[in-house]
């Protein structure tokens, strides 16, 4: 697999790593086991030069992501330095808190529960608008992970927050060394490209492609999905949205390239983006997506493709 520089961090990692929320739904012995050989199948494809990217939070499963990875890592000790996990502080049990006394305890929590020493990059997650300040400000949980920092808990910091239109103004400060960036980057969304990405440059931020798979459409495609009948959680895909993905779809056919490996090589071949992270429920597609990254794609499939990639919103066509 291709190994990148996390922006400013100095940090190598796969193109293509693992977005935990999801492993943080696992409750039952059987459920933890699965999430547990989840880590474990990606943490065993370490790129040469490089780490395998797992992105964590103490908001996925109240923790119960971050606790997990501690388990699989305990389990198999010898995958720890395969791997590079980070997380995200600002959600507490009274909700999203971004004093400075709650991301130092937030941050103690997450040491706690990986069962690390440091965090290697820890990012600010979800803030609102409004709380654009209060996470700036003396008191916020900017200074707070800049004290941590000092400490030597806390390597990095970053940004981490879902809206696309919220996370911009954080990043554009350039306070950030790397950004998770949801919502906003794929075949079919290109909403990074309106600031984020010219930002991340102007500040040499290492931006990770979050949700890159669009909840499943761009992995399985617009035609599996209308045989099966298939739901996307809170997404609605109109039939003009679908439509276009089969054309997407009858070019990769056309070049013998899978959906797949079209829309996170597009994602991760742009020169700010440093990784992807689709999520996982099981090993197989853990090992799938990593799959993708390696394909070989035809360079001339990629100015063929380049016309088709536009930005729909929750199956509107902007």
């Amino acid at each position: 697999m291709q190994v990148k520089t996390l922006g400013r961090t100095g940090l190598r990692v796969g193109v293509v790593g693992l977005g935990a929320a999801q492993i943080g739904s696992a409750v039952s012995e059987e459920e933890t086991r699965q999430a547990m050989e989840i880590v474990w199948a990606v943490a065993e494809r370490q790129p040469e030069g490089g780490r395998m990217l797992i992105d964590s939070a103490g908001l996925y499963g109240q923790g119960r992501s971050e606790e997990i990875i501690r388990l699989a890592l305990r389990e198999r000790p010898e995958l720890a330095e395969r791997v590079l996990v980070t997380t995200k502080v600002g959600h507490c049990p009274r909700g999203f808190q971004y004093t400075y006394e709650e991301t130092m305890s937030r941050v103690q929590c997450s040491l706690a529960r990986l069962g690390f020493s440091t965090l290697p990059l820890v990012y600010v997650h979800d803030a609102f608008t409004n709380q654009f300040d209060a996470v700036m400000g003396s008191n916020g949980a900017l200074a707070a992970l800049r004290r941590l920092q000092e400490e030597g808990l806390v390597e990095h910091i970053g940004v981490a927050i879902n809206d696309p239109q919220i996370n911009a103004p954080f990043i554009e400060t350039g306070e950030f060394e790397a950004a998770v960036v949801p919502e906003a980057f794929s075949l079919i969304n290109r909403v990074a490209e309106e600031r984020i990405f010219a930002a991340a440059e102007r500040f040499n931020m290492g931006i990770v492609i979050a949700t890159p798979v669009e909840k499943g459409l761009m992995a399985i495609g617009a035609r599996q999905a209308r045989q099966q009948a298939l739901e996307f959680g809170a997404r609605t895909f109109s039939d003009r949205l679908l439509d276009h993905v089969e054309k997407i779809e009858d070019l990769c056919e056309r070049y013998g390239v899978s959906l797949l490996a079209a829309n996170l090589q597009y994602i991760t071949r742009h020169p700010q983006v440093t990784a992807a992270i689709p999520g996982a429920e099981t090993p197989e597609q853990a090992l799938s997506n990593l799959d993708a990254a390696d394909e070989p794609v035809p360079e001339a499939f990629w100015p063929e493709l380049e016309p088709l990639v536009r930005t729909w919103e929750w199956g509107v066509d902007r």
